[in-house]
């Protein structure tokens, strides 16, 4: 039912945790499911240097969170807005139908954890949305 890198990422998670004095912070849920997920970012510049997650949920909700974590890291705002559903999943070696709502919820809160720091910081500006 699960790939081997989904698996990999829900028996050994990565970047697990909470950032003290985030820059930005984004919690979403899934009713439907139960799920919930907390993401926390640091950010400089216009680069995301530290990316955690706090997830209630079940296996592929974990490995999605883990997963995205990595692809965020490092990344500047604008790549991480564009992280999609299809980039979680394809960096897991895909996901079973019924639980691709797992990454979306991934990037939906480090998308909310973006918009938190962007109210924080107004004069942040993310390519496409602010000029």
């Amino acid at each position: 039912m699960y790939s081997q890198k989904v698996m990999e990422h829900f028996q050994n998670p990565q970047n697990m945790g909470e950032i003290e004095n985030a820059d930005g912070v984004g919690e979403v849920g899934n009713p439907q499911c139960g799920d919930m997920m907390r993401i926390t970012i640091k950010v400089d510049g216009d680069k995301i240097t530290d990316v955690k997650w706090k997830t209630l949920g079940c296996g592929a909700a974990i490995a999605t969170s883990s997963v995205m974590t990595g692809l965020a890291m490092g990344k500047t705002l604008d790549e991480a807005m564009a992280l999609s559903r299809d980039s979680i999943a394809d960096a897991l070696d895909g996901l079973p139908a019924a639980k691709m709502h797992c990454s979306n919820l991934a990037t939906d809160g480090l998308r909310a954890a973006i918009e938190d720091y962007m109210k924080k910081h107004p004069e942040a500006k993310i390519r496409g949305r602010d000029g």
